[in-house]
């Protein structure tokens, strides 16, 4: 890749992901776009900014053609719980979205990565080591959408010859960009609310496992995966990657150590529970491992340590 498109950047993933891809490609070789520029401040003055909404076909694909972008990474996604309040408007995002960035890139000779997530798995998955491949039959628009998504993005490959890539990402956490409507959340909320008022009310039952991961890791997967040898990914959508798996009741414990007044209680959201019920507990990341070396760098020792290092700086700033 030699100049990159970013679609829906002021997201959670987006926001860490651009800064990132600048320092790897190139400042001005990345080029940020979201519908929202109020999301987006350190963006439009760190790089190239486009205003653009993902479902604005003629917009899109102007601006592919004024950068002469050669990689698109799709960000664009109502996430899971946020979708089950209006599955009609996620549909429409999420696929509008994918859609347009597989034909622009289709027109214009582009690569593409669309995260998926453990969403795209449901309670007929097995939920212990979930194989790479596997029945999938997900019970939320989010988890259908990120299916159909695979599927669609290895249509483009094999029928248009569209350089297509994607991992299948669990929870990612995050001390920079707070996330939006996500079941996995409130893996990120406890940090702040450890640091800020040393008291936290979980969504999800203790027991409830589900795969994780740090943003760095998260940001040098999507960027291993597309510089990776083509003649040697046997997968290309999606691939499961893993780093780390526990319920609320280990994370807790983990920042407990280090705030011993901090203090937890549960008040279930039936919601996210059904939605956490249905997905892995941990996936098999096996193949990630053997056809591009994926190795993630973090576990929840290490980022306990680093999330509650960055928040409490913010919190001493007023940053939250």
């Amino acid at each position: 890749m030699k100049k990159i498109l970013v679609v829906g950047a002021g997201g959670q993933i987006g926001s860490e992901l651009v800064p990132y891809l600048q320092n790897v490609y190139g400042q001005n070789n990345v080029v940020a776009t979201d519908i929202n520029c109020n999301a987006c401040g350190k963006l439009i003055e760190n790089g190239p900014f486009e205003e653009l909404d993902a479902l604005d076909t003629k917009k899109f694909a102007e601006i592919v053609k004024k950068y002469k972008i050669d990689g698109i990474f799709n960000l664009v996604a109502l996430l899971s719980a946020t979708g089950e309040k209006n599955p009609q408007l996620a549909w429409k995002i999420n696929m509008g979205a994918l859609v347009n960035s597989l034909e622009i890139a289709r027109e214009n000779k582009c690569a593409v990565f669309t995260p998926s997530s453990i969403g795209a798995f449901g309670s007929t998955s097995p939920h212990d080591n979930t194989p790479q491949d596997t029945v999938m039959r997900p019970t939320t628009i989010y988890g259908v959408c990120k299916v159909t998504g695979e599927m669609l993005s290895d249509y483009y490959f094999t029928r248009f010859g569209v350089d297509t890539r994607s991992v299948r990402f669990p929870g990612i956490i995050s001390n920079v960009t707070l996330p939006g409507g996500g079941t996995t959340d409130y893996a990120v909320e406890i940090y702040y609310a450890a640091i800020k008022e040393k008291k936290f009310t979980c969504p999800l039952p203790e027991g409830t496992f589900l795969d994780m991961m740090y943003m760095p890791d998260a940001l040098n997967a999507c960027v291993q995966l597309m510089e990776a040898d083509p003649s040697k990914l046997k997968h290309r959508n999606s691939f499961n990657i893993s780093a780390m798996s526990f319920d609320p009741a280990m994370i807790y414990a983990e920042i407990k150590k280090r705030i011993p007044e901090f203090t937890m209680n549960y008040n279930i959201e039936p919601v996210k529970k059904a939605i956490a019920d249905s997905w892995p507990n941990y996936m098999d990341d096996s193949c990630a491992r053997q056809e591009w070396s994926w190795s993630p760098k973090w576990n929840l020792e290490t980022m306990t340590d680093d999330m509650l290092k960055v928040i409490e700086e913010k919190f001493k700033k007023g940053l939250f």
